[in-house]
């Protein structure tokens, strides 16, 4: 099927800046401006359909992923959409083995997160054509076709082929129950609007108040920055939300290992399910050893929303070193390598619930864990999707929440496109905030 050649690829810096009070802040991140390397992907195709990639950062470096990008492109320009989704392993494996290019990767960092927001364009592109949301693409797919687009290279020794299709054809049973329990039900999540650092007692009181309101069950706190701050405030949102209520901790890499061990055993009173990424992202054998220590406490650790590859997570779960996998839809390759996270993670057992929040996170991860669920885990037991309420109103088919579950997008796509207006007006460094705000600053 010619779906159209790829005519035109831009790519733009969209920066949400910190300081007009959009976002909170963690132990690590204290300034960020939420913010985005903006990919449009247009074709010959009469249709006139275009696709639309993201890839979040936090303001500084937008413009180096947006120059990946561009580096990138020539893999893409003048490529036939059907040729590409027609062998998409293969356009994979050749967007990250660029033999140049892949120096400076390979498959992490700064060509890893351009790679992401150009497929997730394609993605967004095909599914369009197909008149699906991309989580009903994704499902309606048979198991043969979803596991040619997945690249094993380097994980083979973990999850082969053969094995990734047949965990997707057991789980053809029961899928038309489960999609029908997505579509009237949702997907369960929880909330980080609540508690993040710097916020006031009074603001934090207000915001766990609505939520219970909302009838949220789910809350995870920042902590990392000051023991006796955290115990205080994780003391104060126990107390708000009552024994039952689920609680959750992030510390955003903030410890070393033996400090992330005592930290814990401090804040373990409040009964957190999760202490997330208490370390370096990279430091496998760190959270294996975390995990040992809090397991008598009754303390999960759950990483990988700032994991590079598919690679690291299959040594997270080799080592069993995390209760609680995070996939980001970003900082791994697109759809393609979070398939190959999702189907090892059922094949260890562990559940998986994903990273959010950000830019636009919240809008492309739904239509994966509802994916997961239908095909991949069948399972909602110990699973939740992280849940922010902040900056959806730039996006065309924003996050629609219902009884604290996300519903499954009904639009064609990834609902990966901004509203125009939000681009020209946040876009890095000429969009109208931003000429005003370096103008301020004598910039």
């Amino acid at each position: 099927m010619a779906r159209g050649r790829v005519t035109r690829l831009t790519a733009c810096d969209v920066r949400f800046p910190t300081s007009l009070g959009a976002h909170g802040s963690d132990a690590m991140h204290t300034d960020p401006d939420y913010s985005t390397a903006y990919v449009t992907l247009e074709t010959d195709a009469e249709d006139g359909l275009k696709g639309y990639g993201i890839t979040f950062t936090l303001g500084k470096g937008t413009e180096v992923v947006v120059c990946a990008v561009n580096a990138l492109a020539p893999h893409v320009l003048n490529k036939d959409l059907g040729d590409i989704v027609g062998d998409f392993r293969g356009f994979y494996r050749q967007l990250t083995s660029d033999s140049q290019l892949r120096w400076i990767g390979p498959e992490k960092g700064v060509v890893h997160l351009a790679t992401a927001a150009i497929l997730n364009a394609v993605w967004d592109l095909w599914a369009k054509q197909e008149g699906k949301p991309l989580w009903k693409l994704l499902v309606d797919m048979d198991p043969r076709t979803l596991s040619s687009c997945i690249d094993f290279r380097y994980i083979s020794d973990v999850l082969t082929e053969e094995e990734a299709c047949e965990i997707l054809q057991k789980n053809q049973a029961g899928k038309k129950e489960r999609e029908a329990q997505m579509l009237t039900q949702g997907y369960p999540a929880y909330t980080t609007s609540c508690a993040w650092l710097g916020y006031s007692d009074d603001r934090l009181k207000q915001l766990c108040t609505e939520a219970l309101k909302g009838g949220w069950t789910r809350f995870k706190v920042k902590v990392g920055a000051d023991m006796q701050d955290d115990v205080r405030r994780c003391g104060l949102i126990r107390d708000m939300i009552g024994p039952e209520k689920t609680l959750m901790m992030d510390a955003n890499q903030r410890w070393d290992v033996p400090e992330a061990v005592e930290w814990m055993a401090r804040l373990a009173e409040f009964k957190p399910l999760w202490i997330e990424e208490p370390t370096s992202p990279d430091d496998i054998l760190g959270h294996a050893a975390i995990s040992r220590a809090l397991a008598p406490l009754g303390i999960g650790v759950a990483t990988g929303e700032q994991c590079h590859n598919r690679v690291i997570f299959k040594q997270l779960l080799q080592a069993r070193a995390l209760q609680f996998l995070q996939i980001d839809s970003c900082r791994l390759g697109s759809v393609n390598e979070n398939l190959s996270v999702l189907l090892m993670a059922k094949k260890f057992g562990i559940p998986v619930c994903p990273h959010a929040g950000g830019v636009g996170l919240c809008e492309l991860v739904q239509h994966l864990i509802i994916f997961d669920f239908i095909s991949v885990s069948a399972s909602l037991e110990n699973r939740m999707c992280e849940y922010v309420d902040h900056l959806h109103e730039h996006f065309k088919y924003p996050v629609l929440i219902q009884k604290a579950c996300y519903l499954p997008p009904k639009d064609a796509g990834y609902s990966t496109e901004m509203k125009e207006e939000s681009v020209k007006k946040y876009q890095y460094p000429d969009g109208d905030v931003w000429r005003k705000l370096l103008a301020a600053q004598g910039k």
